[in-house]
């Protein structure tokens, strides 16, 4: 038996629900205001909120982008033009893009077979293996180029074997492309991993059953559903690659017109004390940064909507 006390608070708890389902019902749309109005309270004011958010950004992103293309165009628009079209930065550009370009596919094609094995198959070191796939996040870039750098090197273990047949691996563009393929490698599984963890073999099974063959299978079950990430992950090591610097200076060689990277040639412009012509170059990665993330936040978009649509 309940108390008179309890029984009289569960009948006011009572009376109470059923005057706020009556209110609800008769005005949904002053409850729901009523509502969102409560919840606003108890966090801070949308005012006090957006100007902290603007100001935060403003001092560390946006005053220090402002400053770059404002330094470059200090000697005006023939300067910031002759400094960012200069052979030697041409040349850096064409290296820099185009090794981040290739060691993007490669990583697409290799990163999609690593996290398929990862996420499908039971092997001895699996673990050690996934592990190991983030090994370039955490090692410092400066020693992942030197342990690159020795490596490779005419003397070093792998580039012993390849000096017998006079190729050349360090201290050219193949060293730069096998060290932005190193530091790329780990957007593309990591991206991919998630989706083939959610991805539900039924689907796949259901194709076999109605006699498709392996590739028609992967081609219209897998790949429509791994395709935004493979192609968010292909923009993310892209974008890393292109700014890379402390694990490509080490390989590169630095050697002009052939092995210098576009970072380098900033750093080579500030030592000069020509900070309008670093900025000018920087001025140009900033531009190709800021696109490319306008990119990967429209393929952010994109796989929204289509995982909103099935």
């Amino acid at each position: 038996m309940l108390g008179g006390s309890t029984a009289r608070r569960i009948a006011l708890a009572g009376r109470l629900g059923a005057a706020r389902r009556s209110a609800r019902n008769a005005n949904p749309i002053t409850h729901m205001a009523s509502f969102s109005l409560g919840r606003r309270r108890v966090l801070p004011g949308f005012a006090p909120t957006l100007g902290f958010t603007l100001f935060y950004l403003s001092l560390i992103v946006l005053v220090p982008l402002a400053a770059v293309f404002i330094k470059s165009s200090g000697n005006g628009w023939d300067a910031f033009w002759a400094a960012a079209t200069a052979p030697r930065v041409m040349a850096s550009y064409q290296l820099s893009f185009g090794a981040s370009l290739i060691a993007a596919f490669i990583n697409l094609f290799f990163g999609l077979i690593l996290a398929w094995c990862i996420v499908r198959y039971e092997f001895p070191g699996k673990k050690l293996v996934d592990a190991l796939i983030d090994l370039p996040f955490a090692l410092p870039t400066a020693v992942a180029g030197i342990a690159l750098t020795a490596l490779y090197a005419p003397n070093g273990w792998v580039g012993a074997l390849f000096a017998k047949y006079d190729i050349k691996i360090a201290f050219t563009p193949t060293g730069i492309l096998l060290a932005l393929i190193f530091i790329g490698l780990p957007f593309i599984v990591r991206t991919v991993q998630p989706v083939l963890e959610d991805m539900e073999t039924e689907l796949e099974e259901a194709a076999a059953s109605l006699g498709a063959r392996r590739w028609t299978t992967f081609r219209y079950v897998v790949l429509p559903t791994l395709l935004p990430a493979l192609l968010t992950g292909f923009a993310l090591a892209f974008a890393r690659a292109v700014g890379e610097y402390g694990s490509v200076i080490f390989i590169a060689g630095n050697i002009p017109m052939v092995s210098e990277i576009t970072p380098l040639m900033i750093i080579a412009k500030l030592e000069q004390y020509d900070y309008v012509g670093a900025t000018a170059i920087a001025a140009v990665m900033l531009i190709v940064s800021f696109v490319l993330l306008l990119a990967i936040n429209g393929l952010q978009a994109w796989s929204a909507r289509r995982g909103v649509r099935k």
